[in-house]
């Protein structure tokens, strides 16, 4: 499947990243010399994204100044200053904006190298419009940085995810990147709530599925995690 369009969260206030976003939105802060952000729009663009709706909301100024000086892919604002809407409630925002087809949405807190066959195209090709609402790049757990939870999801032996619940632990972590079909936003009142909302739902119906990564994850939440990736890339040949 080939995915043009993208919505990529950049609103948040970053408050976990503080000091480092005292001065910005955490969608700048740099890991390797690049702001987050612009990890996030080269990974989209290499898997073919042409449009990204990015929201705004903390330093919007400052981050829509950086993208103006982007090529590609085309970004298009959803502006969020007047209220933060949560991941959710941004996507509801945003949805007159994502057109029909499938899209890629993706946090800025993601990092990863790819192997040889990138990620993003083996959770676009993956997706199946008939059978999934989500499909969700999935982390093992164990092999990633910056994330100590539990871990979110099993995963079946068709693809299908189910949450930890009450198990003490779970083998995948979400890795900040899904496939969504904006069906799923299709009447959906614009006011903040988190994406679990929607995937709660799918899930009911078995409609939630995953793609474990082969690549080693690195979620860049707080100033410690930032600079264990940091390291970590100056190692990676």
């Amino acid at each position: 499947m080939s995915i043009t369009t993208a919505m990529v969260m950049a609103a948040g206030r970053g408050t976990r990243m503080r000091p480092l976003t005292d001065d910005r939105c955490k969608a700048l802060v740099e890991v390797g010399g690049r702001a987050l952000i612009d990890w996030t729009l080269d990974k989209l663009g290499g898997a073919g994204v042409e449009r990204a709706v990015v929201n705004v909301h903390h330093f919007a100024d400052r981050l829509e100044e950086h993208l103006a000086r982007r090529a590609a892919p085309h970004i298009i604002i959803s502006d969020e200053r007047d209220e933060l809407l949560e991941t959710g409630g941004g996507l509801a925002k945003a949805a007159p904006l994502l057109g029909d087809d499938p899209i890629f949405v993706a946090n800025i807190d993601a990092l990863w190298i790819d192997g040889e066959t990138p990620e993003l195209d083996r959770l676009a090709a993956g997706f199946d419009a008939e059978a999934m609402d989500f499909r969700l790049l999935l982390s093992p757990m164990g092999r990633n940085l910056g994330f100590p939870g539990a871990g979110d999801f099993f995963l079946d032996a068709d693809g299908r995810l189910t949450r930890r619940g009450e198990h003490d632990h779970a083998p995948f972590a979400y890795a900040g990147v899904q496939v969504l079909h904006p069906r799923v936003l299709q009447g959906v009142k614009v006011e903040p709530f988190s994406t679990n909302r929607l995937w709660d739902a799918a899930l009911a119906q078995g409609r939630v599925f995953g793609a474990p990564m082969d690549a080693f994850w690195m979620h860049v939440g707080d100033p410690d995690a930032r600079d264990e990736a940091e390291n970590r890339l100056t190692l990676t040949p």
